[in-house]
């Protein structure tokens, strides 16, 4: 049973390269007001989830302990990022766009190993078809 926390939290796979150039990206310029962990390192059990989860997709933990995946975990940072990000996640949450999100989605993370900073670590299989 996840543990409710003061605090979302985001995340992501720390052996690859490309997820965290992109948590970097997420600290230094989104900020949302989340705690950001690989999931190597976070407590996966407290959090309410599974390591085949984590290493398949992003997932976004909410204080209440439920967890958006893949391009809702995407659109639930940007919303938490406020700001500019704020109306682009508030975008990804309905139709059309959220069905174009996911799709973004499953295919980045399909082909993160040949992306910029990816590598072989990166090669995790299928992810799952969350959002839209």
């Amino acid at each position: 049973m996840p543990v409710p926390r003061p605090a979302p939290v985001l995340v992501f796979d720390g052996d690859c390269r490309f997820c965290s150039s992109a948590a970097r990206f997420v600290l230094r310029r989104v900020r949302p007001d989340a705690d950001v962990v690989a999931f190597q390192a976070a407590d996966l059990a407290a959090l309410g989830v599974t390591e085949e989860r984590a290493r398949r997709e992003l997932l976004w933990v909410r204080p209440d302990g439920g967890v958006d995946g893949g391009a809702q975990a995407v659109a639930s940072l940007l919303i938490a990022g406020g700001r500019g990000w704020r109306p682009l996640g508030l975008l990804g949450r309905t139709r059309p766009f959220g069905r174009l999100a996911a799709w973004g989605y499953r295919v980045v993370a399909a082909n993160r190993a040949r992306l910029p900073g990816g590598s072989a670590a990166c090669a995790t299989g299928a992810p799952t078809t969350s959002g839209g």
